[in-house]
């Protein structure tokens, strides 16, 4: 079902750079804008991760640089039966995160340095657990696939108003129109696959970590952080929006036709539900690989959370 999501969301979009095309330029300019939906689509299938982690100036870290966050993901990874997926950091303030790559065996995590000053371990753990589960069920191919080719879109738009033939090119107000109407549509086939998506990569990232409360908690803390901590790279680039745990934007959040991400408040519920039919409870005691928090940074009294504190 993931490769079928996939080939749907690739033919809806080339559809709306073909319909972009026509009406910026007819017949000639749908041609055109075809074949470069076509090459965007396989340039975006190849490189949309190396891309979606340059937007954000993420840098790789290794069991050297980044110990610590290296060896939860290493650890999670093993957990969920998985290949280890590179991991990145970006200098970010605001607690956020996301998974890119085209499959388990080419994927990568990136975490901001926001996020490992507010969350405990545990709760980084149920963020970087959620992330794995989007790699797992092959999510990072669409979220980047997507994220690509909604940029492209508002691009061609820009360039086909500024450079395409006074003949075929419509009239002002229909070029305000497309303006705003052609990335719109490309947001809204985004948000047609992605809200589903992220429920079901909580309740995967719950079962890996082995307490959806930890998840649920990081959620709330998350949501909190965004609220007042603006992400002035993710609003310059909205069209990645949607990879983000949490919608990195402002007055992201409902759940609307023209949202990113599902209501914090009923993901939380979701995993609060989950951890019961698991016997969970809040104050559960920790163990299995989180046993080496004792030896982390996340740990000890006077400590600031996450390796840079």
């Amino acid at each position: 079902m993931n490769y079928i999501r996939t080939g749907m969301l690739m033919a809806g979009l080339t559809a709306l750079f073909g319909a972009v095309g026509y009406l910026l330029g007819g017949g000639s300019g749908m041609l055109m804008a075809l074949g470069f939906a076509a090459v965007t689509n396989l340039f975006s299938y190849w490189n949309s991760d190396r891309l979606a982690l340059a937007a954000h100036n993420a840098h790789e870290v290794d069991a050297q640089t980044a110990p610590e966050l290296y060896g939860m993901v290493r650890d999670l990874a093993a957990r969920a039966n998985m290949p280890m997926p590179r991991v990145y950091l970006i200098d970010e303030d605001q607690p956020n995160a996301f998974a890119t790559g085209r499959n388990p065996q080419n994927a990568a995590v990136a975490a901001t340095t926001g996020i490992l000053r507010t969350l405990s371990y545990e709760e980084l753990a149920g963020v970087m657990a959620h992330e794995l589960a989007h790699i797992k069920n092959h999510d990072t191919l669409t979220m980047t696939i997507t994220a690509t080719m909604a940029g492209a879109i508002s691009s061609l738009v820009t360039f086909g108003m500024m450079f395409g033939s006074r003949e075929n090119r419509p009239n002002f107000i229909v070029q305000i129109l497309l303006s705003i109407l052609a990335p719109l549509a490309a947001m809204v086939i985004q948000m047609a696959i992605s809200r589903s998506r992220e429920y079901e990569a909580d309740k995967l990232g719950g079962e890996i970590a082995g307490n959806p409360v930890w998840l649920a908690d990081a959620l709330a803390k998350i949501a909190g952080g965004v609220a007042h901590i603006p992400n002035e790279t993710a609003e310059a680039k909205p069209a990645t929006a949607h990879m983000f745990i949490i919608n990195p934007l402002t007055g992201g959040g409902m759940d609307s036709l023209f949202s990113t991400h599902p209501d914090t408040g009923n993901r939380i519920a979701a995993l609060m539900e989950q951890a019961r039919a698991m016997g969970i409870g809040r104050n559960a005691p920790t163990g299995g690989f989180t046993s080496q928090a004792s030896q982390s940074p996340w740990s000890g009294p006077g400590h600031q959370p996450g390796p840079w504190g």
